[in-house]
């Protein structure tokens, strides 16, 4: 028993699975403020892949990987904003809106980069992050590499997930977040600005998003690649959806799907005759079957994609 617990195999998977879910985690965590003011964020792809860019443009130029972060954090925060101008204060439809930027920040992004750093065969590297050395507690079978074998970022998502929950549940600012997305119309007689509160929920979505992307380019790998998001902020709406919008929830989800997706990673070096492209679908089919299994089970605000609708006074 001792010698599976300690081997090297498991441990490298383990500590894997935990390296994939944090970016889908942070995007999450980003999109649950965002729904739960009752603004719909299908914009988290586009946030993700701008904060995957300019944090790496950013750490590139300034060679500190916190300017990085912090830029990647800005970056996110304003595409935040952007959502929240169209979304809230004009009153576009929240989907078309998500989805256009989106596709805008695939062709922003690759524009930029190859202005910055040229059209080349040979991507422009960093150094990214490494791991914290914790010394012999990074060698307790099963939880050392679950827990004391990462990089600064994914402790900072860890805590985030903690921040999230006493945000939520334990303070009167998730008690007026939940109005703006329940009732939005009663939370405003309250006395509650709602649109203030959404716009707000929209920043720090939008920064949580950023920062996810940051991790792939300033922690994952070191570079940046057109595209580099491969759909991850669409899998954290569906992390969101199967955790229910409960941070913990949100968790456990993640790490679901960087289970499987450390797994078909793993299995690519095994001597079996599995074709490439079956492996590679495998954590985006376990996203679909798991949703078709929570389908209905969603917890979703009940003012969720409607936008603010005032009532004129009689005297107005």
């Amino acid at each position: 028993m001792m010698d599976i617990l300690d081997n090297a195999v498991l441990a490298g998977f383990i500590a894997a699975s935990v390296r994939m879910a944090i970016p889908i985690l942070l995007a999450a965590i980003g999109g649950m403020f965002s729904e739960k003011s009752g603004v719909l964020n299908i914009g988290l792809e586009g946030m993700m892949l701008l904060g995957c860019f300019v944090g790496f443009a950013a750490a590139y130029a300034s060679g500190s990987l916190i300017v990085g972060v912090l830029a990647a954090i800005v970056a996110g925060a304003l595409l935040g904003l952007v959502l929240g101008v169209f979304a809230i204060t004009i009153g576009s439809n929240q989907v078309v809106v998500g989805i256009a930027l989106n596709l805008l920040m695939v062709g922003v992004t690759g524009f930029f980069f190859r202005l910055f750093f040229g059209s080349g065969t040979s991507s422009p590297r960093i150094d990214n992050f490494q791991p914290i050395d914790f010394g012999a507690l990074a060698q307790i079978p099963i939880i050392g590499p679950l827990l004391f074998q990462h990089d600064p970022l994914t402790y900072l998502a860890l805590l985030i997930v903690v921040l999230a929950w006493v945000i939520m549940h334990r303070s009167t600012i998730g008690l007026a977040i939940s109005a703006a997305g329940e009732h939005p119309e009663a939370a405003e007689t309250l006395g509650l600005n709602v649109p203030r509160i959404r716009y707000l929920c929209l920043l720090a979505g939008g920064a949580l998003a950023g920062l996810g992307g940051a991790f792939l380019s300033l922690s994952a790998t070191g570079l940046f690649i057109d595209n580099m998001t491969s759909g991850r902020g669409y899998i954290a709406l569906a992390m969101l959806i199967l955790g229910r919008r409960y941070p913990f929830g949100i968790l456990a989800a993640a790490l679901l799907f960087g289970a499987a997706d450390a797994l078909q990673l793993r299995t690519q070096l095994l001597p079996w005759n599995i074709p490439l492209q079956f492996l590679l679908m495998l954590p985006y089919v376990l996203t679909i079957v798991v949703l078709a299994i929570a389908a209905g089970r969603t917890g979703a605000p009940a003012a969720l994609g409607a936008p603010l609708r005032r009532h004129k006074s009689d005297g107005a």
